[in-house]
């Protein structure tokens, strides 16, 4: 370190890198060390640098913000596009620090190329909306832990229908609203929808050959309806959840593709709902289940399920900003999403 930057305690970025070797990252500690005790001499807590597990590099020059924990470092992994950018945040925060490094130590690293098993993009259509969960946070943690494990994607997104439980969306109204694309993914919510003619301008397409990730929500799009078609298509059926905790999740199939890497002992949930099924339908493979904490039953929360031509992958989880920010869950919808596409 050659250089230090201490005025800029009230700049509200925060910059972070990543894929240092364990050298450099070793240096890097000891570097950031000396710094903040020659700066900073009577910040006690700015002396100490917690995070001895955390790989952090950039790919031109090497900065670094100090702030107080771990999840901080974890949610900006996850809505950043790191490798290319510096992250400019919006968090209620001033970093206490700003430090910017220069020298041999901290050189650009070469970015490894991520491996793909098809470099043509899979279409996916991602519907989304409705009531009850922050719909953008989620389409965003999609995008970036696909990109992050190298499955090219090409998005469609849509967002319609408002915040309440019951729309018809513009965007179903064309007959040929799923061609073009390989997989549609369904995180919709709307509970309170119940006309017949209009699921089964949705399902067709999929019964037909279109495939399909279903998440959280979706399993309770369309449960006033007394038609059944859309939980043919799911491979389950539910139309109420246990309250949100912590699940341990049991691996039920793990030979599975879309299991592949799934911790198969002592994983639980992020914080979210244990939705109760109340039928597994012909077609579907159980992947996965949790235990409800009210009266024991296990239950589906990942699977997989034939609906005519289509592959249909579905998780009940995906409530909260938490799940989508858990490793594994995401981990395990991008597996999905590869799995339906035949990829």
């Amino acid at each position: 370190p050659t250089k230090v930057n201490a005025n800029a305690a009230n700049a509200n970025i925060v910059v972070f890198i990543q894929s240092l070797s364990l050298n450099e990252t070793k240096r890097f500690r000891q570097g950031l060390r000396q710094i903040v005790a020659k700066s900073q001499p009577d910040c006690q807590r700015c002396a100490v640098f917690p995070y001895r597990k955390v790989r952090v590099t950039m790919e031109t020059a090497a900065f670094f913000s100090y702030f107080r924990t771990l999840p901080m470092i974890s949610e900006l992994r996850r809505i950043s596009e790191l490798r290319r950018f510096l992250i400019a945040t919006s968090f209620a925060f001033s970093a206490s620090l700003f430090l910017a490094f220069a020298g041999p130590a901290f050189a650009q690293t070469p970015e490894k190329p991520v491996p793909s098993a098809d470099s043509k993009p899979i279409a996916v259509l991602l519907v989304t909306g409705g009531c009850c969960h922050d719909y953008d946070f989620q389409t965003k943690s999609l995008q970036l832990a696909a990109k992050e494990r190298g499955l090219p994607i090409q998005w469609t997104v849509v967002n319609e229908g408002g915040k309440g439980t019951k729309a018809m969306i513009s965007w179903y109204k064309n007959p040929k609203w799923a061609e073009g694309f390989d997989v549609v993914i369904h995180n919709e919510c709307f509970a309170d929808t119940d006309d017949p003619d209009y699921i089964r301008s949705i399902t067709k397409p999929h019964f037909d050959g279109i495939n399909a990730v279903v998440i959280h929500c979706a399993m309770h799009t369309y449960r006033s309806a007394k038609v059944d078609d859309w939980r043919e298509f799911l491979g389950v059926t539910s139309r109420r959840h246990d309250h949100q905790s912590n699940y341990p999740v049991s691996v039920a199939t793990a030979d599975h593709p879309i299991m592949k890497n799934f911790p198969t002992a002592g994983y639980k949930s992020a914080k979210d709902e244990l939705y109760i099924i109340e039928k597994v339908w012909p077609n579907t493979t159980v992947l996965a289940t949790s235990k409800s904490e009210k009266d024991g039953e296990e239950h589906a929360v990942y699977w997989t399920n034939q609906y005519g031509k289509a592959r249909v992958f579905g998780t009940t989880y995906g409530h909260s900003k938490e799940t989508f920010s858990d490793e594994v869950f995401l981990e395990t919808v991008v597996n999905g999403i590869r799995w339906a596409a035949s990829r």
